[in-house]
């Protein structure tokens, strides 16, 4: 089958070269921010080629050279670059083994391919011959276009003898990064053509819109223009920007001009916020798009209805991406008026979409505007990646012909980057007289999930919204369900249910920016769905295990129930309580399959709740298909786990009319070193499975699995994230079953 990356960029030229070097050069559309994705992908262009990975050179990612792969998202990199790669490096080799076998008059499986070199039986002294791929490659075929069955026939036996080692290669950007040697983008200097590099940043209202304080703005742009090392002060609409010379001279005026912001001065904000005790009656009264994802009816026309029925309404708040990095860009523009040309350096998850947007933005031709790739702080979503781009070419344009960097504050970071959507969940599911699972309705509100540049007619970046001649604000979206949906991500239990409907309400209002974050909308589904079949569970007084494989029937749920399994064996979970276990001690498991298409993962908690809840340990069993790096999948796993214990424990955003007031770490905690529980992983065989992503499967399972524990802990059940001593305690009041006639 012909993987989704090559059907528009099916060229070997375009995945593959030779270095001058002798090394291997490998290009993908999809970027590593930090997930190690680079070396899973390094790995499967050696195994294909029987190099050692050393020589393969995995080149950032740059519009110049690079496939377009659109976005870095949705645990999709091994599956759509990594099977192009796959397929691209097969066909290489395939091809140089057909190359020497014309050339010696032999058969293609009379040549072996190992260590990078092709060996065939020689002359008559016995001696064999052998071959480089520089030898074997002619200049032809590097546009000939990619065969991918070479990627999927059996390997001929003299290459069975493998490339590798059994011990998976590291990583090699570890090291460097662990010891501070690293060079992130925010540690890179650009020479300037004429000048040296100089440093911005700009200016903005808390909201999307907002209107100027005219006095106090002209009167802070005239106090900066003379104010020592500054280059240049430009307004533009709402925005201010200033140029210095050095970074020192910016920061003093930041943090006055921020410090004046928050006390009322230069905009007068006035967002709609949203009651955060409420947020349910705020996204149900809104106008919305109605969806149905699913609707399955009864199979049996003179159905009795359910014997037993849950009713329960869960919600998850607005939440930041609070990445401990900044956001950060460079930017140049040519010295030329009359052939502009804008070259940008950022850590954006999509080169490609960025540079479609930069060009409408600054209405330039999209050749005329080059994006490369470099490594920033992980964000796992959409964070300001996007925007600090846009904010640096527009600065770049005073000074034609010097870069400029951007690094936003970590007040900007916290309040002008995209929001995750709040979203409520319903569900009413029902068991027959014998315990078994005969109807399930699950309701979604909620904002879409998407508002990332290149994918509409005008530019979907921040500044682009806030200039004197604004681009329209682009209202959030969901993908479309075939991609893995938004809000809805995830809706659709992965049980055995005879009658089931999904119904998804997107909301389309959008007083403050929301965009994807990690998972998009699985966790709270999946926190909704895990939490009733643990609730049903208990109701037929049955092990929440048990349960759930009874609901996973046949060989179509065969690794699922597997995954479920294994991590029930990691955690030890038909052990009964352990006699030392303090007060407050309790365990849970989830289940769910990413997007109902990705990864298998199952988690188990143990944890206690006193003052607040202590995670104590994590078991995660995943199935992720073939393994291409079993550090990195785990990793993932672990690191997808950990960021949606953040979530389910400390993180909510906070929102006034003058914008995100949690701008700071004090006013939104994350999850501490001190906080971590000892985390196991173990990942199912699936050698003779597709891979499939890891990075984003253990989110949901992680969130309804500490919920789960919290109500063996203490006998309640907690359906508002985040799960603070204050959301505890209102659970603990209110904690009853819906009715099924409540609104």
């Amino acid at each position: 089958m012909m993987p989704e990356s090559l059907k528009a960029q099916p060229l070997l030229r375009q995945w593959l070269a030779l270095g001058p070097d002798g090394q291997v050069q490998a290009f993908s559309g999809k970027v590593d921010l930090g997930q190690g994705i680079s070396h899973a992908l390094r790995l499967i262009v050696a195994e294909e080629l029987r190099l050692p990975p050393e020589l393969i050179d995995m080149v950032p990612a740059s519009t110049q050279f690079s496939p377009d792969e659109a976005v870095t998202s949705g645990s999709l990199s091994v599956q759509h670059s990594g099977a192009a790669l796959r397929c691209a490096a097969a066909h290489w080799r395939e091809a140089c083994r057909q190359a020497m076998a014309e050339r010696l008059g032999l058969e293609p499986s009379a040549v072996r391919c190992a260590g990078g070199h092709f060996f065939a039986a020689g002359d008559s002294s016995g001696r064999a011959l052998r071959f480089t791929y520089q030898e074997l490659s002619a200049t032809g075929l590097w546009d000939s276009a990619i065969e991918p069955v070479h990627a999927q026939a059996s390997h001929t036996a003299m290459d069975l003898i493998h490339w590798a080692t059994e011990t998976t290669p590291a990583r090699p950007d570890v090291a460097a990064k662990v010891f501070g040697e690293f060079e992130y983008i925010h540690d890179r200097v650009m020479p300037g053509v004429s000048h040296p590099m100089c440093h911005g940043m700009v200016f903005r209202p808390g909201t999307l819109s907002a209107e100027v304080i005219e006095h106090d703005l002209q009167a802070l742009a005239k106090k900066l223009q003379g104010a020592k090392g500054v280059l240049k002060v430009v307004r533009d609409g709402l925005l201010l920007g200033v140029l210095t010379e050095t970074e020192g001279a910016l920061d003093a005026i930041a943090h006055q001009v921020e410090a004046g912001a928050a006390a009322g001065q230069f905009w007068r904000c006035a967002a709609q916020v949203p009651d955060p005790l409420n947020l349910s009656a705020w996204l149900k009264t809104q106008a919305h798009e109605t969806t149905v994802v699913a609707d399955i009816p009864p199979q049996t026309v003179n159905s009795n209805g359910a014997h037993q029925r849950v009713v329960a309404e869960f919600q998850r708040p607005f939440a930041q991406h609070a990445s401990i990095g900044l956001c950060c860009a460079l930017a140049q523009w040519s010295a030329l008026p009359s052939a502009p040309h804008l070259e940008v350096w950022s850590h954006s998850q999509g080169i490609y979409n960025l540079r479609r947007d930069l060009a409408l933005a600054f209405d330039v031709p999209t050749e005329h505007v080059q994006v490369s790739h470099a490594e920033g702080a992980g964000c796992y979503g959409h964070n300001g990646a996007d925007d600090v781009a846009w904010d640096a070419a527009w600065l770049a344009r005073l000074v034609p012909g010097r870069p400029v960097r951007v690094q936003w504050t970590r007040q900007a970071e916290l309040g002008h980057a995209p929001l995750a959507p709040a979203m409520v969940v319903r569900i009413d599911a029902g068991l027959d007289e014998w315990g078994q699972l005969t109807e399930w309705t699950q309701t979604v509100w909620g904002q879409g999930h998407g508002t990332r540049p290149g994918r509409g007619k005008t530019p979907a970046l921040l500044g682009a919204w806030q200039t004197a001649d604004p681009a329209p604000v682009t209202l959030a979206v969901n993908a479309a369900m075939a991609v893995g949906g938004g809000s809805e991500r995830n809706a659709q239990p992965p049980y055995d249910i005879p009658a089931l409907k999904v119904v998804n309400h997107r909301v389309l209002n959008m007083p403050f920016r929301v965009s994807a974050m990690r998972a998009l909308g699985a966790p709270l589904n999946v926190l909704a769905a895990e939490s009733v079949m643990d609730e049903l569970a208990h109701l037929q007084s049955q092990d929440p295990l048990g349960f759930r494989l009874a609901h996973l029937r046949g060989a179509i749920h065969a690794r699922a129930a597997a995954v479920l399994q294994k991590a029930a064996d990691l955690a030890h979970w038909t052990s009964a309580r352990p006699d030392n276990a303090p007060e407050g001690w309790g365990r849970g498991l989830a289940y769910a399959r990413y997007k109902n298409t990705g990864a298998f993962c199952a988690v188990v908690v143990e944890l206690v709740v006193a003052e607040k809840v202590k995670l104590l340990k994590v078991c995660i069993a995943a199935d992720v298909g073939h393994v291409v790096d079993a550090d990195g999948a785990i990793n993932q796993l672990e690191g997808g786990a950990l960021q949606a214990a953040s979530w389910a424990l400390c993180e909510t955003a906070h929102l006034s009319p003058q914008g995100i007031t949690s701008n700071d770490w004090t006013r939104y905690p994350i999850l501490k070193f001190s906080d971590m529980p000892e985390v196991s992983v173990a990942l199912m065989p699936g050698a003779n499975h597709a891979s499939l992503g890891a990075g984003e499967c253990s989110s949901g399972p992680t969130c309804a699995a500490i919920a789960n524990a919290i109500f063996d802990a203490i006998g309640v059940r907690v359906r508002s994230m985040p799960f603070t001593p204050d959301n505890l305690m209102r659970a603990i009041d209110t904690d009853e079953p819906l009715s099924p006639s409540t609104p």
